[in-house]
């Protein structure tokens, strides 16, 4: 499993962007901060809520130098009609672990229920994890948590509990 502090497993997965099949490499994304999360499955209950929130709020990740990437296990086929039957907000792209060697490499894959669990990866422009947060599949994620962490790892200042942007750090980060 990945830790903070040791660089993030590489990628190539196929996905979803809109209505469009595509390919992403994490190299891709080399100098930029990368938001990398796992869902458990496509037409779930929770699931939409998530993809839905992080696209409200992609405008946001795109203005701190951002991109946000969500994998879950099912097909890029599963990913394209989910698009389309639920008509999902969707301002990033959705990639398919179909093999489910990402989910593994990261920690994430439930082995004996074949999915993956909720979780959360910010990786800097380094390709380094900076933060990472993994929970039940029945909850999901707080959004705006997320967008702050990101904040606080990119001021490279040490951040007291419950610093918000504009507010006093303690330093310099050792």
């Amino acid at each position: 499993m990945v830790k903070v502090g040791e660089p993030a497993p590489e990628f190539t997965m196929e996905g979803v962007m809109g209505r469009e099949f595509t390919s992403v490499n994490l190299s891709d994304y080399k100098g930029k901060w990368v938001v990398l999360f796992f869902y458990p499955l496509d037409f779930t209950f929770v699931c939409p809520t998530e993809i839905t929130e992080f696209s409200k709020k992609n405008k946001e990740f795109e203005k701190l130098d951002a991109q946000v990437l969500a994998a879950s296990v099912d097909s890029k086929y599963s990913h394209l009609a989910w698009v389309e039957h639920d008509i999902l907000e969707q301002a990033y792209p959705l990639l398919s672990d179909i093999t489910k060697e990402v989910s593994r490499a990261y920690g994430m894959l439930m082995e004996d229920r074949g999915y993956a669990l909720r979780g959360t990866f910010i990786i800097d422009p380094e390709g380094i994890v900076r933060w990472m947060v993994v929970h039940d599949p029945n909850v999901g994620r707080n959004v705006d948590e997320t967008l702050r962490v990101v904040k606080a790892l990119q001021t490279g200042h040490l951040c007291p509990v419950n610093w918000e942007p504009g507010e006093d750090t303690l330093g310099p980060a050792g």
